[in-house]
């Protein structure tokens, strides 16, 4: 056995789907407990929300790890059928969604994480099988493939305030940030995650500023469902302020954060899709860190 062959075996037996499955269960709670956030559940308080805590959280994300465990099964031994596929993770993912309102008595924790995390774990599973370079583009736009066939079995109209925000506002969504390859994870979240770690900053502030990088940018189906479109871009003009007064633990930047925290709490609003693509942004991350190019070819 030559050296890259045996690199690219112990490559693939460190992505079994049970490993990757760790890592988005891992991203998840590493997201919860990222502290402060503004509107969002943390190690402090519950937000903006009534029905959610970090305990609830971490319990919904832990539940969970079966399904992320499935879905990148799905993704290892996919046949090359990309259709079969998305059929698969469909009802995969229905039932994740199921399991999670069981466990939290109907509270929903993590419905736009399964569906986002759900895609990426399967696309980078199917390329990990066949030896592909796990660069978090490449991961991103195998799960746009899947994301963009339609998933046969769901129902044309779930009446979940995300969807009605999408088609209230005309924005694209969970759904649309998959279908375009996550852009405010691979062009957002990673970039500044990294900007902030070579400059430094410690490993929470590098995260928290990624958050606000999305923040700033992101059409957020959960502030939009909650506050509207003014809600919205105040909520974009706060985020981006504090990135540009030295991010979230500067002076200037902490301040800033703190009139932000205010102001979405006045509002009762949450960047919770935000939030899911932080956890994705660590996900991909991670990913790349462990099994990027450094680590291996196709």
């Amino acid at each position: 056995m030559t050296t890259m062959t045996l690199q690219i075996s112990q490559r693939q037996t460190s992505l079994r789907p049970a490993a990757l499955a760790r890592l988005v269960v891992q991203a998840l709670l590493d997201e919860v407990t990222l502290t402060p956030k503004p509107g969002l559940v943390d190690l402090r308080s519950r937000g903006a929300h009534t029905d959610l805590n970090w305990a609830l959280m971490c319990d919904s994300a832990c539940v969970l790890q079966p399904v992320f465990a499935a879905l990148a099964d799905a993704g290892w031994h996919a046949s090359g059928d990309d259709d079969s596929l998305r059929q698969q993770i469909g009802r995969l993912g229905r039932h994740g969604e199921a399991l999670m309102m069981a466990a939290t008595g109907g509270v929903n924790t993590h419905r736009g994480a399964i569906w986002a995390l759900g895609m990426l774990v399967t696309a980078a599973a199917q390329l990990g099988a066949r030896g592909g370079q796990l660069t978090p583009a490449a991961v991103a736009e195998r799960a746009a493939a899947l994301a963009r066939l339609p998933d046969r079995g769901a129902p044309p109209d779930t009446g979940n305030k995300g969807e009605l925000a999408c088609r209230q506002y005309q924005v694209g969504g969970a759904r649309g940030q998959a279908m375009a390859a996550f852009p405010h994870v691979v062009d957002v979240g990673l970039p500044c995650l990294r900007t902030s770690r070579a400059r430094g900053d410690t490993e929470t502030t590098a995260r928290l500023n990624a958050l606000l990088a999305i923040i700033a940018q992101l059409d957020d189906t959960c502030v939009l469902s909650r506050g509207g479109r003014a809600a919205l871009l105040d909520m974009q003009a706060g985020a981006a302020q504090v990135l540009d007064a030295g991010g979230a633990t500067s002076k200037e930047g902490s301040a800033a954060l703190l009139a932000l925290e205010a102001q979405v709490l006045e509002r009762r609003v949450s960047p919770g899709g935000a939030a899911d693509l932080l956890a994705a942004t660590l996900f991909l991350d991670q990913i790349d860190n462990t099994y990027g190019v450094q680590h291996g070819t196709a």
